[in-house]
């Protein structure tokens, strides 16, 4: 390749060049000669000056010779890595320390070796680039900073927006701890160290508080994250966001900035921003990069170091999805759709927090909800604004109560009731007479399985025989992480493995399963994205009649499973056998006898 210029060899410092580029790529069979002429013939002189040439080359679409491939940036440089003999990274955010890179070098430096620090380890600093012929940068640098440097490759939109995304964050929390002092004994911490002469307050409507905010709810929004936690420590603060049920650490950032951080949050969402010695909620409605709109559920809690808050991200798109989509197999389907279509009884979803109960209970109101239906909620807090139900929320402050709100909804001639959790005898009460007087009531509780859910409401008072005439089903849920498409691999697994894993019923061992890999696209933990598995009860004359006060558990669970109920962990062995996730996954998830 070097005679087409691309060399590490040439010590002088040059750009890479379009016509050397394509002349390189149409030598390796990605290209043929024919888009190699007509792009060199058709680009203006303006798009060499402003655009990086892989851009150019990948804005063709072109397909790579060799392989079908689409020629895309992250192909082309990953190509460019392999003949320069270089390593190609693509840039992981949640794995950079942005404070510790962006101290190496400024934004100026960086921008106009086209480069970027994203590793610091003991005495070596990783720069990834997208100019890889300039190298002169290399020594001085490192004689500048003292540590050893290594160079890696990464396409170029990726270097340009990580770029400004961390020098810009790293200023803002910069210039927010040198503007202004924070009084500790303001963060309400149970530790506190008083530093004597210091006053002042950090404006949460400071500009580059705004700017951290703004760019923490962007970045959760395009790593798919479900939650954010912020969380203050004694120096040093953590942001967290939670990835398909996993927590990952994102970013640290001092205390005091923390809790302006924070007091700006809560006066988007409405809250008291002076009082940090009550849990509060609110809530904030804003878009993502693509212009969906998104909801945020703010919850704070004081803590020994001051205020901890946790955003729950609830985006329309995700929260309501059709029954496929929740992971609902065909009988799975059928037996939950026979359920709701009933026009009275009381439906319960059950899990641990988490576990997608939400998703389940909007899908199917949507599912349900009609023009000629009138869908009722009360709600504590309402999770997502819907235009199509009519939704209430429960509100301590003036004694509004779940047995309340529902006695209320019943005189506004409702088809279908929700109640958001039945957590006391007097809202189960109320639910039952709700489906007694001929309405159709879903609610949640939390139990470990379908069976439980019978038996926890007969001991918080409930009769089993208004239970045998109200009880439609129980269905209890759990997320599995799902296999990532870009890197699982083909295993086996062994009988008393699958046994175990689908007990107590006998379903055929697969010849062979997918197991996790590890990729840049999953953060080389082999799972992208989750999927729900369902335990479903249903209230058929057999189980009805043995739902009494003495009946126990195991005696109901097997006249259940007879009854055509999928425990939840063979529902997981079914996602294994067809591919979708992994037996380790279903063992994390569910507990198995």
């Amino acid at each position: 390749m070097a005679r087409f210029g691309l060399t590490l060899e040439n010590k002088e410092d040059r750009k890479l060049g379009l016509p050397d580029l394509l002349a390189a790529m149409q030598a390796d069979s990605l290209i043929s000669r024919e888009q190699q002429q007509q792009l060199n013939s058709s680009v203006r002189p303006k798009d060499l000056e402003s655009t990086h040439p892989i851009t150019l080359i990948a804005a063709q679409a072109w397909q790579d010779a060799r392989d079908g491939g689409l020629l895309h940036e992250e192909a082309i440089s990953r190509w460019l890595a392999q003949t320069l003999g270089l390593e190609y990274l693509r840039i992981d955010p949640l794995k950079t320390d942005v404070q510790v890179v962006t101290s190496l070098a400024s934004y100026a430096y960086i921008s106009k070796r086209s480069i970027l620090p994203v590793t610091v380890n003991g005495n070596l600093a990783i720069f990834a680039t997208s100019q890889p012929l300039q190298q002169t940068w290399q020594s001085d640098l490192s004689a500048m900073i003292g540590k050893e440097i290594r160079v890696v490759i990464t396409s170029p939109s990726d270097l340009d927006k990580y770029s400004l995304e961390f020098y810009a964050l790293a200023r803002s929390v910069n210039k927010a701890g040198k503007d202004a002092v924070v009084n500790v004994a303001g963060v309400n911490n149970l530790e506190q160290l008083v530093q004597l002469g210091q006053s002042g307050n950090l404006d949460a409507d400071d500009r580059h508080i705004v700017h951290v905010v703004d760019w923490l709810m962007q970045f959760a929004f395009d790593q798919r994250a479900s939650d954010i936690h912020l969380e203050p420590r004694r120096d040093m603060s953590y942001v967290r966001f939670r990835i398909d049920g996993m927590l990952h650490m994102v970013y640290e950032v001092p205390t005091a900035i923390m809790t302006a951080i924070i007091s700006r949050i809560k006066s988007l969402g409405g809250m008291d921003i002076i009082d940090r010695r009550h849990p509060q909620d609110g809530r904030v409605k804003t878009r993502t990069p693509k212009g969906n709109e998104v909801e945020l559920r703010l919850s704070t809690l004081p803590t020994a170091f001051g205020e901890k808050m946790v955003m729950r991200i609830f985006d329309p798109d995700v929260l309501v999805k059709n029954f496929s989509e929740l992971g609902l197999s065909n009988t799975d389907k059928r037996q939950w759709t026979d359920m709701i279509e009933q026009p009275n009884g009381l439906i319960l979803v059950t899990g641990p927090t988490g576990s997608g109960k939400t998703t389940t209970l909007y899908s199917t109101l949507k599912h349900i909800s009609k023009p000629e239906v009138n869908v009722c909620t009360i709600e504590d807090p309402i999770e997502l604004l819907e235009t199509q139900f009519n939704q209430m929320q429960v509100n301590s402050a003036i004694n509004l109560s779940f047995s309340d709100g529902v006695k209320a909804l019943l005189r506004q001639d409702p088809d279908v009731i929700m109640i958001g959790e039945i957590r006391d005898l007097e809202t189960a009460e109320m639910a039952i007479q709700s489906s007694l007087t001929g309405h159709l009531v879903l609610s949640t509780l939390h139990t470990n399985d379908a069976v439980s859910t019978v038996s926890r409401l007969m001991e918080i008072g409930l009769p089993d025989y208004l239970l045998r005439s109200t009880l439609l089903g129980v269905v209890a849920q759990r997320l599995l992480r799902t296999l990532c498409p870009h890197c699982q691999q083909t295993g086996a697994i062994n009988e008393s493995t699958w046994k175990q894993l689908t007990w107590p019923l006998k379903i055929k061992l697969p010849d062979k399963i997918n197991q996790a890999g590890g990729c840049l696209e999953c953060r080389n933990t082999g799972y992208l994205g989750r999927v729900g598995i369902y335990e479903i009860l249903k209230a058929t004359s057999k189980v009805k009649d043995i739902i009494r006060a003495d009946t126990e558990h195991q005696v109901l669970f097997e006249t259940a499973v007879r009854e055509g109920m999928i425990p939840l962990n063979v529902n997981g062995a079914m996602k294994v056998a067809a591919g979708v996730t992994t037996p380790e996954e279903v063992f994390r998830v569910v507990s198995i006898a």
